[in-house]
């Protein structure tokens, strides 16, 4: 694996994360399958910008300054999981799943739920305004003050 200019991690045995994450679509072959290539067609939407790549052993990624959400599959659930999710609001109420943490939420997918394509990018285009947000500078009082 090496890191390439735009911050992104390209296999160099097998092919880019891309070409990855499109052979586990199509070895998935069911409905787990068809439900992260809608999910990867909705973050595209919400962020032309977003980088692809597969960490923690294939796991899909989907990172703009910093990792957006996850696309992890199961026998029976497709869970995305979005790194600073308890940070976002969720009016729509996706997050169903890892509610306790303090920082992670996770929206799970079971076989035939419908996704609520406009809600979902409006929570992406969210956590990637997070990401992109410019922290405040902290004013610190000088030590003899």
């Amino acid at each position: 694996m090496r890191k390439m200019d735009n911050g992104a991690t390209e296999e160099t045995e097998g092919g880019s994360p891309s070409q990855l994450i499109d052979a586990k679509i199509q070895a998935l072959g069911d409905w787990r399958g068809e439900t992260l290539a809608r999910i990867r067609a909705l973050i595209r939407q919400a962020d032309p910008d977003v980088v692809e790549e597969l960490k923690w052993r294939g796991v899909p990624v989907w990172s703009h300054a910093g990792i957006v959400t996850t696309g992890e599959t199961y026998k029976d659930a497709v869970k995305m999981t979005f790194a600073k999710g308890a940070a976002l609001e969720d009016p729509a109420g996706l997050f169903n799943s890892s509610l306790e943490g303090n920082t992670r939420r996770a929206i799970d997918f079971h076989e035939g739920d419908t996704i609520d394509e406009e809600a979902l990018k409006a929570l992406i285009r969210a956590a990637v305004a997070l990401n992109t947000a410019r922290p405040a500078k902290s004013r610190k009082k000088p030590a003899d003050a």
